[in-house]
């Protein structure tokens, strides 16, 4: 009797809930403009170098702060790459190692 009771009260609170967001739901509707509603959004997408604004000359121009930071970003790119590099180098040596300490095993 008790569990058919809380059974019919969740219902309750169910639609209750589903009432609430049909009528927010409706209400917003009625704020959309009118005449052709469509749901499909264009992506705002910016060209890969992009800061925000355009610059002065084109995309061609390239001012000294640019190049700066575009070199910048190579540096740090190419120190990236010398660790990875350098780190195989040292997994390489070690797979010798270990592989010369085998053979003696052997």
């Amino acid at each position: 009797m008790e569990s058919q009771g809380i059974q019919q009260h969740q219902q309750t609170i169910i639609s209750f809930k589903e009432q609430m967001y049909r009528q927010a739901i409706s209400r917003l509707v009625k704020l959309l403009p009118k005449g052709r509603m469509t749901l499909s959004t264009t992506a705002r997408v910016m060209a890969s170098g992009d800061t925000g604004a355009p610059r002065a000359g084109g995309s061609r121009a390239d001012d000294s702060f640019s190049s700066r930071e575009k070199s910048n970003e190579n540096l740090g790119i190419r120190i990236r790459e010398r660790e990875k590099l350098n780190e195989l180098r040292n997994k390489i040596s070690e797979q010798h190692e270990h592989l010369n300490r085998l053979e003696e095993h052997l």
